[in-house]
């Protein structure tokens, strides 16, 4: 079915509504949980355009909340990560996928430390931490389909209110997404059967998004950081588990 076995969709789908969940809840996270996992039943490169896919499928359903919400340093984040979204797609495709593999499963592990590790009195200015959270941004979207990890510490460690937060994220990947997309097809890397299996896990991800949003309403700005970590230690956990099992 759409190019992929049985097994590959039964475990793309069940990763489909946990990362949908945690991306209602975030406003990232649903490729940090989705691709490390769906890498380990198709090839890293179709993990990571599926994942891609289901971002903007489902950012579409939140133009209203980003519109509303969003804050303006979305926009220079976003500049930055465009141009250096090719740099992480050169890397995927130049590594073995076996290295790919463990690679992705440490980004996904890296979201997790980076969130949580404490920084005591190291504090960058503001529009340098801009530029820093651009350029992952766009490297681990290209590399690894996962922007999240390089906004999540300038937004979850910011003075912004979660809600802020999580609609500016939103807004990102809304506009990065869709052109990496159109990137990697450009590049000859993967194509219709992705593009039918991210169709295919759209309804999994907007019911997993569905709660992800409803909890997210009944925690305060500390539990709602506290619970985010603990997803994204959790999923980097079990992604990494798999990968050595």
């Amino acid at each position: 079915m759409f190019g992929f076995s049985p097994e590959a969709i039964a475990v793309a789908i069940v990763a489909a509504i946990a990362a949908g969940f945690v991306r209602g809840l975030a406003g990232f996270g649903l490729s940090v949980v989705l691709v490390p996992v769906l890498q380990l039943a198709i090839e890293p490169s179709a993990a990571v355009l599926v994942g891609i896919i289901s971002l903007f499928l489902i950012g579409l359903t939140d133009i209203g909340r980003i519109h509303r919400e969003a804050d303006r340093s979305a926009i220079p984040i976003t500049v930055i990560a465009l141009a250096c979204m090719p740099l992480g797609l050169w890397a995927l495709v130049s590594l073995d996928p076996a290295w790919a593999r463990v690679l992705i499963a440490m980004v996904s592990l890296g979201a997790f430390v980076l969130v949580v590790v404490p920084l005591g009195k190291i504090a960058l200015p503001r529009y340098p931490a801009m530029g820093l959270s651009g350029f992952f941004t766009g490297f681990f979207g290209g590399f690894a389909g996962m922007p999240g990890p390089g906004m999540a510490p300038f937004y979850l460690r910011g003075r912004l209110e979660p809600r802020v937060a999580r609609a500016s994220m939103m807004a990102i990947f809304l506009v990065v997404t869709p052109l990496s997309a159109l990137f990697f097809v450009w590049q000859d890397i993967g194509g219709w059967d992705e593009m039918e299996l991210a169709a295919l896990l759209f309804p999994a991800v907007l019911f997993g998004d569905w709660f992800g949003h409803r909890a997210f309403g009944r925690v305060s700005k500390t539990q709602w950081q506290v619970t985010t970590a603990l997803v994204l230690g959790g999923a980097a956990l079990g992604a990494v588990w798999k990968l050595l099992a």
